[in-house]
């Protein structure tokens, strides 16, 4: 079972001054810049996936985060993939890099943003190994399974669109000799609509799904979906689940044989959530997280930049508190400075950083949060792992605080969850 990462544009300086924080003199952006698999060894997934909605804007698409410029497209398939994200040269010979249609991006349209043709030919002009014929997500799974005829016209306008793009999109991979493996995007209502959509493409040719539709859904929901999958399609099918949210709950799904899965779970958790920033192994098999310590940049942040313009916070007394952390926080790691004085610095700036409400809903957010702290500072966890990351910046990469921070402390989850996810294969094997 493959692990890949969806690329999102994620790369750090790295020569970043942690101190000033600055970039380094001169740096140019992407040119400069490193990707997890340049930084880290060894390297933390085993293929990339790109998008084709965050490379190519399409008429009544929503603008992405990660979009690329019109010259990056044009690199990238001038170039390729592999050597436009770096990851090429014999290392990675072997390594996946998937294509699909980013199916997000255009959900609320009528219909795909590409046609099938459009999307064969961005795969093939990149070099993909691997691309996902177009889709149209259908959200609901219901595990009642209703007949077709129970279904609305939207639903089952998105099946059969879907269906009959993958007709098409295996139709031109026949006629210009298979470029790269052809991977038939399932859509369905329900366990068995999906099943049977699966037998169908099997019958056009398929010999590797690609599942969609699964970000909203139970983990019970999933597990329904796979069994009823299973049952229907041959043993040598092989399996991928697009964007798959329940990455943490992989261990569950290993005797489904899924082939590969992706996600960016690992590292989005690393700044989008507020107590799971940080992985590390637990030593019983499973993970254990722990929040990051936020300190953000006084002058930068939108909260305290919005107190600041309103007049309700004093930017010299935000510097001076800020600086005031950081320093309690450093200290700590060099064992200068105990944990009681370390958590007072932290929280002393903290308190301006927390959510608005009422006095008593910030009271209680201000209590979670002294707990995560001092559970993260009692364990250091930084100070236990090895990884690229962590050996070379320290305690910085705990720090919830700009980017270059945050996307490291990603980087260390990808790298931490790629090998949860491979003793989890050796286990089950």
């Amino acid at each position: 079972m493959k692990f890949l990462y969806s690329d999102t544009q994620d790369y750090v300086d790295p020569e970043y001054n942690f101190t000033t924080d600055r970039n380094a003199p001169g740096r140019r952006r992407y040119w400069d810049d490193v990707y997890a698999h340049e930084l880290m060894a060894p390297t933390p997934y085993d293929g990339l996936l790109v998008a084709m909605s965050a490379v190519r804007s399409a008429p009544g698409v929503a603008t992405s985060k990660v979009r690329y410029s019109t010259s990056e497209e044009q690199r990238l398939l001038r170039d390729g993939v592999r050597k436009f994200l770096r990851f090429d040269g014999p290392k990675y010979k072997e390594a996946m890099m998937m294509g699909d249609c980013g199916s997000f991006a255009y959900v609320e349209q009528e219909k795909p943003a590409y046609d099938a043709l459009e999307v064969f030919e961005f795969y093939a002009d990149a070099c993909f190994t691997h691309g996902v014929s177009p889709d149209h997500i259908i959200f609901a799974c219901d595990v009642d399974n209703p007949p077709r005829e129970a279904m609305g016209a939207e639903v089952l306008y998105r099946y059969d669109l879907t269906l009959e793009n993958a007709r098409e999109f295996m139709r031109i991979c026949e006629s210009e000799g298979f470029p790269f493996e052809p991977m038939g995007a399932v859509q369905g209502w329900s366990p068995q609509s999906i099943a049977e959509a699966a037998v169908t493409m099997e019958k056009m040719g398929y010999r590797y799904l690609a599942i969609g539709g699964l970000v909203p859904l139970k983990v019970e929901v999933i597990h329904q979906v796979l069994k009823t999958l299973r049952e229907h399609i041959k043993v040598e099918t092989k399996i991928h689940l697009l964007g798959f949210a329940k990455a943490d709950s992989i261990q569950e799904f290993t005797g489904y044989g899924i082939t590969s899965f992706d996600s960016t779970s690992p590292l989005i958790r690393a700044f989008m959530d507020e107590k799971a920033n940080y992985y590390m192994p637990n030593g019983k098999g499973g993970l254990d997280y722990y929040a990051a310590i936020r300190i953000p940049q006084a002058t930068e942040n939108p909260r305290l930049m919005q107190g600041i313009k309103r007049g309700i916070f004093n930017p010299e007394d935000l510097q001076r508190r800020e600086t005031r952390a950081l320093a309690a926080l450093r200290q700590f790691d060099q064992g200068s400075q105990g944990i009681e004085p370390t958590v007072e610095a932290i929280m002393d700036y903290q308190q301006f950083a927390t959510l608005s409400g009422d006095d008593e809903k910030i009271g209680k957010n201000l209590i979670k949060v002294r707990q995560r702290l001092e559970r993260t500072l009692t364990e250091t966890p930084w100070k236990n792992c090895d990884c690229d990351v962590c050996a070379k910046v320290g305690v910085e990469v705990i720090i919830f605080r700009s980017a270059n921070r945050n996307r490291r402390r990603g980087f260390h989850n990808l790298g931490i969850y790629h090998q949860h996810v491979q003793r989890i294969l050796e286990k089950s094997r």
